[in-house]
């Protein structure tokens, strides 16, 4: 029997395809994601979910790996084919990792999940998977406002050459539109590191102060406009990647590495590449992808997604290396500084090492950033976010130092109406 499509009372949204032949796994699943407020539609055949995609637009399809006829790993090539931005999803019994890794690297799929899952793991997957299309959704929409913008600026170039007697106007109008498309580029990279910032509140801190390194270092090193741009923008949204993975496991990298499996290690690393396939809205920066996807390369070779070495990693991306480690540093300013040195020949390129420490006394870099709970606040704390109530009443500004009083404050205001957002404070 084939399931109706399920909705919620509210407003549905997020529309996912579900496929699987066994009707206990179909109704399981379908139950759960509808519960969580998604658009569902559940098929227990392949050839009928295909028919479904050529008909309707997902957000998410999740599909079985072992299905009669086609498995689950044919039928999402096929749902690509169809649907390239729908984010593919893998459920499996038996995992074949080596199938499944290679499935990941030629992007046929997002993300895999094992049998039997957790419902919470689950859920994280489908919301990431969510965001990510929204994401990609997102940038196609400025794709096709930059490539509009593009053809009136040919058109105008084309009525400059047929209307020399206009020409003093004609450059005025396409200076302005020249204008509106740096800015369009500019609200565009400010809204991937909100997205980042509000999915992982230190991911935001972390953009700003490996921008203010990059930037010194680009006009310690006079590189060319377009060098320039592409570095900054880099390192705005080098880490863009990372929406693609859960908060849960982000934290686990940055504190415990070595408590991730092979298969959470290989999702981590392939964040770079991920961030390359985001950063394509950006069609006049060609580098900022490659840029991107190889900033967690070493100058030794022994770096990832592509294990480049020496030249064959993009100089800027050699830059960027440097200024993600530092900013990424635990380390006090001066032994932070000693580490890149150590590094040089090894994990940095010496040249771009160089280019850093004559940079870093020039650079203002903003402080480190931390999440903490509410029951981790300690007098002498600063706040890096002001506190804010549920309607935008200011209770505490950014750059307090936290005494008891304004702890209490904060407690009592939580136990009569809770404080949702996100505390920053430096380090």
């Amino acid at each position: 029997m084939l399931p109706e499509t399920n909705m919620v009372k509210k407003e549905p949204s997020h529309p996912i395809l579900l496929v699987d032949d066994e009707e206990i796994v179909l109704v399981a699943l379908r139950d759960t994601l509808v519960r969580e407020g998604y658009q569902v539609v559940a098929s227990p055949h392949a050839v009928h979910a295909l028919s479904v995609l050529k008909e309707q637009p997902f957000s998410v399809v999740i599909t079985d790996q072992q299905m009669p006829m086609v498995t689950g790993l044919e039928f999402l090539a096929q749902v690509k084919q169809i649907q390239p931005d729908a984010t593919r999803i893998l459920i499996t019994a038996v995992l074949n990792l080596s199938t499944v890794i290679d499935a990941i690297n030629k992007g046929e799929i997002y993300r895999f999940v094992v049998k039997p899952w957790l419902r919470e793991e689950l859920l994280a997957t489908v919301k990431n998977a969510v965001q990510r299309h929204e994401l990609i959704s997102s940038n196609s929409r400025l794709n096709a406002e930059t490539r509009e913008m593009n053809e009136k600026l040919t058109r105008l170039n084309r009525t400059l050459e047929e209307q020399a007697a206009r020409d003093s106007e004609q450059k005025a109008r396409l200076e302005q539109l020249a204008r509106a498309q740096e800015e369009n580029l500019r609200q565009s990279v400010q809204l991937c590191v909100q997205t980042m910032q509000t999915f992982y509140p230190t991911l935001g801190s972390q953009a700003r102060r490996v921008y203010e390194l990059c930037k010194t270092m680009a006009e310690g090193l006079e590189l060319a406009p377009e060098q320039r741009q592409t570095l900054e923008i880099s390192a705005w949204i080098h880490d863009i990647g990372l929406v693609g993975i859960s908060r849960t496991l982000i934290k686990r990298w940055e504190k415990m590495p070595e408590s991730l499996n092979e298969a959470e290690l290989l999702l981590v690393h392939h964040h770079p590449v991920l961030g390359e396939e985001l950063a394509r809205f950006a069609h006049d920066l060609q580098g900022v992808g490659p840029t991107i996807r190889a900033h967690h390369e070493r100058f030794d070779g022994r770096g990832y997604p592509d294990g480049l070495s020496g030249g064959n990693i993009p100089w800027l991306a050699r830059l960027l290396a440097v200024a993600v480690a530092y900013a990424e540093s635990d380390l006090d300013p001066q032994h932070a500084a000693e580490m890149i040195s150590r590094g040089s020949g090894s994990e940095f390129d010496p040249e771009a090492v160089r280019a850093f420490l004559r940079s870093l006394p020039k650079t203002v870099v903003p402080g480190k950033q931390r999440e903490v709970l509410l029951s981790d606040l300690e007098p002498g704390m600063v706040l890096a976010q002001g506190i804010y109530t549920e309607t935008g009443i200011l209770l505490i500004p950014d750059g307090q130092k936290l005494t008891a009083t304004y702890i209490d404050k904060l407690l009592n205001h939580n136990r009569i109406n809770p404080i949702s957002q996100s505390l920053l404070v430096y380090c």
